[in-house]
């Protein structure tokens, strides 16, 4: 299917332009709630920020939130307010900050909010590469030179030749892309290249390889990749497959599974509309929380289908997730 027959289909079917819909959250499966097992959040290590909203400059065929430059169920989060959740966050222990979207650099505070958190601890910034120019990167490096905690930049390439990624991400994205993690790399920063599965698991070895190598040809001699499983609604449900009856999280399953490897045990999201229980379901009402952190402190169920993939591959969301460390 080409990408743009791609494009009408899961517009006629999501109906994207307009209000959330309920088809972008539809699940295959009701389990009972006698069945439902529910998740505590132990401690607030990490705390996820929706800056970009779902407002992307790409039109991704997986997007598990359908980003898009006409998709503002979630818009840009503003410095001001980021920073209000920073200052609410230095009580509660969290110990890293994410920032995703969306694309985060379309919001034009983004590098003011990066300088707000690493004043008080390590952020993550999750990027598709594209506004990486040299001045971007440049003022990247001087704000992480100037806090004692980390700065790290994960950049989205699902594909290590422009061919595969750019059916993916659309014409030209690969390109563009590659010339920011260049600019990157140039300005002494390590990025993590992150990559969402769209092939069989027995390719995985030699994706993993295309890329290592594609990288290292670059000058990117010391490159960092993360391969992550598909998450399999929003865009994905319609460009791959969505989940089957029988993938989800029962009280069965979680005798003897360390709940530590959930990401909803230990961190939560703030979008411009309030807490979410992580960046994952941000397109279901009910797994919005509260308008404070405090207040999400609290269990919730794990009754979507979407929880099945972290309790397979662990918090995948992460720099490095649970069962890869």
């Amino acid at each position: 299917m080409s990408l743009e027959l791609l494009k009408t289909r899961v517009s006629e079917l999501l109906a994207i332009d307009s209000a959330p819909q309920p088809l972008l959250v539809e699940e295959s499966v009701k389990p009972s709630p006698a069945e439902i097992p529910w998740a505590p959040l132990h401690s607030l290590d990490a705390l996820w920020f929706q800056v970009g909203g779902t407002i992307c400059n790409l039109w991704c065929t997986h997007c598990f939130i359908s980003c898009s430059p006409e998709n503002h169920t979630f818009g840009f989060m503003s410095r001001k307010s980021v920073h209000k959740f920073l200052e609410e966050s230095k009580s509660l222990g969290v110990k890293e900050y994410y920032f995703t979207g969306g694309e985060p650099f379309m919001n034009r505070e983004m590098l003011g909010i990066l300088e707000d958190a690493l004043a008080i601890g390590p952020a993550t910034v999750l990027t598709n590469g594209i506004l990486l120019n040299e001045r971007v990167t440049s003022r990247l490096r001087k704000i992480a030179d100037g806090s004692i905690f980390s700065l790290e930049i994960r950049v989205s390439i699902d594909g290590f030749t422009a061919e595969s990624n750019d059916a993916i991400r659309g014409d030209g994205s690969f390109d563009k892309a590659m010339k920011g993690v260049k600019n990157l790399v140039d300005v002494g920063f390590l990025p993590i290249i992150t990559a969402a599965q769209t092939w069989g698991d027995s390719e995985s070895e030699a994706i993993f390889q295309g890329f290592r190598k594609m990288l290292i040809e670059m000058g990117y001699t010391r490159p960092r990749i993360k391969l992550i499983p598909p998450l399999r609604i929003g865009r994905e449900k319609v460009r791959g497959r969505g989940y089957d009856k029988f993938e989800y999280i029962t009280n069965e399953m979680m005798v003897d599974y360390d709940d530590g490897l959930l990401q909803c045990t230990h961190s939560r999201m703030v979008t411009d509309k309030g807490v979410y229980v992580c960046p994952i379901l941000i397109d279901y009402p009910e797994a919005k929380l509260s308008s404070r952190l405090i207040d999400s402190f609290t269990s919730y169920p794990l009754k979507h289908q979407a929880c099945y993939t972290c309790y397979i591959a662990g918090a995948i969301c992460h720099n490095f997730s649970a069962s890869e460390k």
